[in-house]
């Protein structure tokens, strides 16, 4: 893929990214901050297939993973920067109740429901709503469910809006309104590399920060398992930085049988009103850092513990175990069967909102 020009003559660019075997086609829409900052935006998926950021001494690099065509996207799924629903993370075995209904989702990740189902919000065409410049380079993109769609009650139209709102930030902002009580559970998963996806490094000397005292602990198939339960004296205390990979060979089950992290960590507040501090991810070598806010309760922190090498992305670089890391802000996990956990139902009249921001500077 081509550098960014560093001085781009126009802040938003629209541009085909090839058509789906019915024909429909889908297109790329990059979206110019300073400094060559530049975030690829794709219509499959409502994803970020690309995101160029600079590091202390201006160089710039691709720092999340993605498909270099639309035919990578198609062939394998991977959720490589998706957008995914209509509900993100697990529900276990598939089923909940709402109003004294039961329903019952496809099954895709062994006995439970993943990320929306067999083709979830990450396996649609979206359809780019509006895009401009002014006051800052954006693109909207939308999607309608329909009602039992996924085995999810209601119909459901999402907008999704990425925004350049600062130099190097972007802003995600999502809303949804539903004809129906449903469950509603939407978020970004970018693989993020801080050092270049194009790098022989992985994610293991990252440092990390996240904003929560405590974290569910979960089943060998990642459904949690109680309360959440405290940091502190755990290898999840990432209240003060510290690298991705220094207690992975920790004696602790938790780590153990997720081959890492693969937890939702709560933070402090549960949800807000506004985004506030979530995360901290910093890149020593290049310098590079990104911050996320969020007006959600709870964020998953992966370390990217199954990326198998079956995959080659962008540049010609198979993704192995460790190459990046996810920060998915979100409700928590089997939300629909946890009463005690922060609720994802979702009324007809009381539109949906979620806001994040993913700030990126050079330490």
């Amino acid at each position: 893929m081509a550098q960014p020009d560093k001085t781009p003559t126009m802040k938003v660019v629209r541009e085909s990214f090839g058509q789906l075997p019915d024909g429909t086609a889908i297109e790329a829409v990059r979206l110019r901050g300073d400094n060559g900052f530049e975030v690829r935006v794709i219509s499959y998926g409502a994803a970020l297939q690309s995101v160029f950021a600079p590091d202390r001494a201006g160089h710039l690099v691709d720092v999340v993973l993605g498909r270099e065509d639309l035919a990578g996207y198609l062939a394998v799924r991977r959720f490589l920067g998706a957008t995914v629903g209509r509900y993100a993370n697990r529900i276990a075995n598939g089923a909940f109740e709402l109003d004294g209904a039961r329903f019952q989702l496809p099954t895709n990740d062994g006995a439970n429901a993943l990320h929306g189902g067999l083709a979830g919000f990450d396996r649609k065409a979206w359809t780019i709503t509006a895009i401009g410049a002014d006051p800052a380079p954006f693109v909207t993109l939308s999607y309608v469910s329909a009602d039992g769609e996924e085995g999810y009650p209601g119909q459901l139209k999402t907008d999704i809006t990425y925004r350049i709102s600062g130099g190097t930030e972007i802003s995600m902002e999502i809303a949804a309104v539903t004809d129906k009580p449903t469950i509603v559970n939407l978020t970004n998963h970018s693989f993020f590399n801080l050092a270049g996806v194009a790098s022989a490094g992985g994610i293991l000397d990252h440092r990390l920060t996240i904003a929560a005292d405590t974290y569910l602990p979960v089943s060998p198939a990642g459904i949690p398992l109680g309360a959440p339960y405290p940091v502190e004296a755990t290898p999840f205390d990432f209240r003060e930085p510290h690298p991705v990979g220094a207690r992975m060979q920790d004696v602790d089950q938790q780590v153990q049988i997720r081959q890492g992290y693969d937890h939702n960590f709560c933070l402090r507040g549960g949800a807000t009103s506004a985004p506030r501090f979530a995360a901290r991810v910093e890149d020593p070598a290049s310098g590079r850092v990104l911050e996320l806010w969020t007006n959600h309760p709870g964020v998953q922190f992966y370390s990217g513990n199954f990326l198998d090498g079956s995959v080659t992305g962008k540049y010609g670089r198979v993704h192995r175990q460790f190459d990046a890391l996810c920060l998915e802000p979100q409700v928590y996990p089997n939300t629909p069967n946890r009463p005690d956990f922060p609720s994802a139902r979702l009324d007809p009249g009381k539109p949906y909102r979620h806001t994040s921001l993913y700030r990126f500077s050079a330490s």
